[in-house]
């Protein structure tokens, strides 16, 4: 047989307030009896819709390619690929 305090045994009786065979402090017996108030909403509902993000420049996309291009990740037949589709 297996020997388990009392505490362990009746922890799950009172949900989130622990039990201590049948003895509260002060402060476990307020919480229990004055639950938390549910969190505010996080951000109120206004019915507006999220502005996008303009679209980067050409000359903003050309330049990230150029970096690309410079730090060896794409090769400078890639680049020209991507260059010409950017012009559409």
């Amino acid at each position: 047989m297996l020997l388990v305090p009392r505490q362990l045994m009746r922890s799950g009786m009172t949900g989130t307030t622990p039990y201590y065979g049948g003895r509260f402090t002060p402060s476990q017996a307020y919480a229990a009896s004055h639950r938390a108030a549910p969190p505010p909403p996080t951000r109120p509902a206004t019915g507006r819709t999220a502005v996008p993000a303009p679209a980067p420049s050409r000359s903003d996309t050309e330049a990230a390619l150029r970096q690309l291009r410079d730090t060896g990740i794409i090769t400078a037949a890639e680049y020209d690929d991507l260059v010409s589709r950017s012009h559409g």
